[in-house]
């Protein structure tokens, strides 16, 4: 599994059968998400402060056709989806309620405990 953070506002477009996208993914051109192991330094880094987040789940098999790993972040491949995401991609849902004491949301201990897809090559 593979997972975007999307704010209250993303999320609820999406609901309303919107894409799944923030304005860095439409700058960019592709959808930019993280594996689990990458999720706490992306929520540290890009969401600090933020509230009313919301962690979706995609699994790497609905969006095989337009899934690229490329490097990023100390040289680590993320996830990127060159295709529209939309709810009907959507596998599993977590709202985040918890902090780390600089104010970082936290992913659910059980998503962080996940190991990377298969599908991601090796550093």
């Amino acid at each position: 599994m593979i997972f975007k953070i999307l704010t209250a506002a993303q999320f609820a477009r999406v609901e309303a059968g919107g894409p799944m996208e923030a304005p860095v993914d439409v700058a960019d051109g592709f959808v930019h998400l993280s594996t689990s192991r990458q999720l706490a330094e992306t929520l540290a880094k890009y969401f600090r402060g933020q509230f009313g987040l919301v962690l979706v789940g995609v699994t790497c098999e609905s969006v095989a056709a337009d899934l690229r790993w490329e490097r990023s972040r100390g040289g680590d491949f993320f996830p990127h989806v060159y295709g529209r995401l939309g709810r009907e991609q959507i596998a599993r849902i977590w709202r985040l309620s918890e902090t780390t004491s600089e104010g970082a949301p936290l992913a659910p201990a059980e998503v962080a405990a996940l190991p990377e897809p298969a599908e991601k090559p090796p550093r």
